[in-house]
């Protein structure tokens, strides 16, 4: 028909993406692990995820659920026995008392927690200090709720401790919460209690909440810090972020958890009702048996992580790759400085001639720039191939092994 436009010519005049989400950079993680993912005869050392079997008596539940008919939606907040399973397990293992009615929600992982918690909080201009290198959802989770990240460099020289003068430097106005990960992911670093005895006095002298993400406590080897909440006058202040994946090795079950004040508590549940509704009811019965009947399992699978540390640290180390002995979580975040590469340029040139996978440092943030972050949660006859690929790369570029330098004192 003359004078009709063809459909292929139309242009729209309003962007069709939300600026705020067409400006987030994708995971450098996965776009880095397609790659992977397309070659043969990879040894990774790259996805944060355990390479155990969820223990038997876990699975065993999850397929009793299954034959059981329990097929159906839960509560919002998760089935009231899980809620008081984990307020429980808070309580003896954390010393942490919630109401299981109202100051308990189950999410689908840990993630939808956080992401629970930081939309509830923040409003369009809040700002959000955060630990870096960190998880590389933190910024981008920030983002998308219209709240502005900010980034408080960590350092190998201070064991990538979280340094509360650095915080209180930080504080605006605008300034919402801080979001606290220890043991961190990438860096495997801890924070001591005088440590977080400082920052739970910043958050209290301004009027700040507190985001504490404990994916990894389980995984401490050695004491573990109590957490924020546990100081006086923090726990009305701080939303209690933990979930099954790691420590009880349930990544595809998909359960975590937030505890925290009533109100905040509701809010992230109206979040979830709106757009997730609930966690899947058999994985949420699995998660109440992991708690009940999986701590052996929990403490062997920490005891294989810890020999697994001390090996691949000394490897690390003995090839000249400067790294701190993680104190947490199963990471191991190596200095590659001295072989003139960028952690991108490492990483692929490790990947391209010894086919070893692992995650440039600068996936986690700028200051993770210089570093690669190795992931133990593998078997170690993996990391022991890995290592000797990985030493046979850093020789053949330095002509020899590179020796790890000190600085002397003065």
């Amino acid at each position: 028909m003359k004078g009709s436009t063809s459909p292929s010519k139309v242009r729209l005049k309003k962007p069709r993406i939300a600026s705020h989400i067409a400006e987030l950079p994708k995971s450098g993680i996965r776009a880095f692990f397609d790659l992977v993912n397309a070659m043969d005869d990879v040894v990774s050392l790259g996805v944060g995820e355990p390479d155990f079997v969820t223990p038997w008596t876990i699975r065993e539940t999850a397929i009793y659920s299954l034959d059981r008919g329990r097929t159906s939606y839960t509560s919002n907040l998760g089935t009231l026995s899980l809620r008081k399973a984990v307020t429980g397990y808070l309580k003896s293992d954390f010393g942490l008392t919630y109401d299981p009615t109202c100051e308990c929600l189950i999410t689908v992982g840990v993630s939808e927690a956080l992401d629970l918690a930081i939309r509830a909080i923040t409003s369009p201009g809040d700002e959000i200090i955060y630990h870096e290198p960190c998880y590389v959802s933190y910024p981008a989770e920030i983002r998308m709720a219209h709240g502005t990240p900010v980034a408080i460099p960590t350092f190998a020289e201070d064991k990538f401790a979280l340094d509360p003068k650095e915080i209180e430097k930080a504080v605006t106005p605008s300034t919402k919460a801080i979001l606290l990960n220890f043991p961190c992911n990438p860096t495997g670093a801890t924070l001591t209690l005088e440590q977080t005895k400082a920052i739970a006095a910043i958050a209290k002298k301004y009027d700040l909440l507190v985001l504490a993400d404990h994916i990894y406590s389980e995984l401490t080897y050695g004491t573990m810090t109590p957490s924020i909440a546990t100081l006086p006058g923090m726990k009305e202040r701080t939303i209690f972020l933990h979930g099954f994946s790691k420590a009880f090795a349930m990544t595809g079950f998909r359960i975590g958890y937030a505890c925290g004040p009533a109100d905040i508590i509701d809010c992230m549940m109206k979040i979830h009702q709106y757009s997730m509704l609930c966690a899947p009811v058999m994985a949420q019965d699995a998660a109440e048996d992991a708690i009940l009947s999986a701590r052996n399992d929990m403490e062997a699978m920490r005891a294989e992580y810890k020999l697994r540390r001390n090996y691949i640290v000394k490897r690390l180390n003995g090839m000249g790759l400067k790294c701190l002995l993680p104190e947490g979580a199963f990471y191991a975040f190596a200095d590659i400085r001295s072989t003139g590469l960028s952690s991108p340029d490492f990483a692929m040139k490790l990947l391209e001639s010894e086919k070893v996978a692992v995650v440039p440092g600068g996936a986690f943030g700028p200051s993770g720039e210089g570093y690669i972050r190795c992931s133990y949660a593998t078997s170690l006859d993996r990391i022991r191939t890995a290592m000797d690929r990985m030493e046979r790369f850093v020789t053949g570029r330095n002509g020899k092994k590179t020796k790890t330098t000190t600085r002397r004192k003065k």
